[in-house]
């Protein structure tokens, strides 16, 4: 199975109704995904193939949720992709077509 990279920046990352980052980071990378505050702290992580990421049915197109280590994450990401070479997170759709693709399940 060949590794999957992904990378999103200034990504809102909230646990249940609490905020943990408005410009957080989102980063698949070695078989894990991890969760980082703006300073590049880990606010969680696991193996990829234990994380679960899925689109809120009642949600925004720019948000996705993420299943890590019993903890639900809301994302929020972009709505599209960015303009090449013009800054912004990539969509959500993105983000979880990358977890499901490194983690072997397709996309």
């Amino acid at each position: 199975m060949a590794e999957q990279e992904f990378t999103a920046r200034g990504v809102r990352i909230e646990k249940r109704l609490r905020s943990l980052t408005r410009a957080g980071q989102v980063r698949i990378k070695d078989g894990r995904l991890q969760l980082l505050t703006s300073y590049g702290s880990e606010i969680d992580s696991a193996p990829v193939q234990a994380v679960r990421a899925s689109k809120p049915w009642f949600a925004h197109e720019d948000r996705a949720l993420a299943d890590v280590n019993g903890t639900r994450y809301t994302l929020t990401l972009g709505e599209t992709d960015p303009a090449p070479g013009k800054p912004g997170p990539p969509s959500a759709r993105r983000f979880i077509e990358a977890v499901r693709k490194a983690a072997g399940r397709g996309g």
